[in-house]
């Protein structure tokens, strides 16, 4: 999966990314998407992903299979938003350090991960991805956004001088990245907060040198 396609380098100017306000995307409201989006989540937490399906999802919603793949075209993007729907993430503290950054974000991930059925949510997804080309496209999609963000906040921070301009923030985030997908698809969520702190560390010191 290469996380490096369409990367752009971001106008520090622009106030939202700066300040952690940008969203990754608008959520649907309407009571009909809302009822599947419920009938989805619950009908992964009951039977898995080996039971989840459009099918089941449309009768435990009461919804047709074709308003369902109206608005998500695969299981994949469905599953992708009930995700959303699960996330509660914290807005980045722009007077944070980048290192107090990734390490709250690591560690608030990797708890969420561990509560509910968001970890098997994502697990499902990327199991999904595995074999259906679309699936594939929604979850780089997914990546690809965030990934965006993360770069335009480092953007801002070097613009502002808080972080050295050598630092790639490209291989900052798939190293990030990478570090809490082993820990998801491992089954190894427990947080120790002060050695997350350690490795943000050091890969913030190697990756600036680079």
């Amino acid at each position: 999966m290469d996380e490096q396609d369409g990367a752009q380098t971001p106008d520090p100017a622009d106030d939202d990314v700066c300040a952690g306000r940008r969203s990754i995307g608008a959520r649907r409201s309407s009571a009909s998407s809302e009822a599947i989006l419920e009938a989805a989540e619950a009908l992964l937490l009951e039977a898995g992903y080996g039971g989840f399906s459009i099918e089941a999802v449309a009768r435990r919603a009461r919804a047709g299979k074709p308003t369902i793949y109206r608005w998500w075209p695969s299981k994949a993007a469905l599953l992708l938003d009930v995700y959303h729907r699960q996330k509660d993430e914290p807005a980045p503290d722009p007077a944070a350090s980048l290192e107090d950054e990734l390490v709250t974000f690591v560690v608030h991930l990797l708890r969420f991960w561990s509560t509910g059925a968001s970890g098997d949510t994502f697990r499902a997804i990327v199991a999904e991805a595995q074999s259906d080309p679309e699936a594939r496209r929604a979850l780089k999609a997914y990546i690809d956004s965030r990934r965006q963000l993360f770069v335009e906040r480092v953007a801002c921070r070097k613009a502002a001088g808080t972080v050295p301009a050598t630092l790639d923030a490209d291989l900052v985030w798939e190293s990030v990245i990478g570090l809490a997908w082993r820990r998801l698809l491992s089954f190894e969520l427990a947080v120790d907060a002060d050695r997350l702190r350690r490795l943000v560390r050091a890969l913030l010191a190697g990756l600036a040198e680079a």
